[in-house]
């Protein structure tokens, strides 16, 4: 089984989560906040599985690869991840090259 070679993680990101309040009445979600930076491998989803994607209603844009640790092992699939410039809303995460080893995000841009 393979780890994740140094060289292979290339691109600096965020990652956001939006904080959640509940004043015992009612529960909401407030604004994105910082809660870590990591190296990651940013993959574009290929013509045909975002045609296939399209069909089921779905959004998959990119797929980012990062080592496992405390943070990355708890993300949320609302939680967002900035490379680039360019912000996503994460809309999953699958343990990636063995258990411990990556977490495979999948993302979809947001739209300005």
């Amino acid at each position: 089984m393979a780890g994740l070679a140094a060289g292979e993680l290339d691109r600096r990101v965020t990652f956001y989560r939006r904080a959640r309040t509940d004043d015992g009445f009612s529960a909401g979600v407030g604004s994105a906040g910082e809660i870590g930076k990591r190296w990651a491998k940013k993959t574009d989803v290929s013509d045909v599985e975002r045609v296939a994607a399209a069909a089921h209603q779905q959004s998959i844009t990119t797929r980012f690869l990062v080592r496992h640790d405390a943070l990355t092992a708890t993300l949320l699939a609302d939680d967002q991840i900035e490379c680039e410039g360019l912000r996503y809303e994460i809309t999953g995460t699958k343990e990636a090259r063995g258990r411990r080893v990556g977490v495979e995000i999948t993302a979809a841009a947001i739209k300005p």
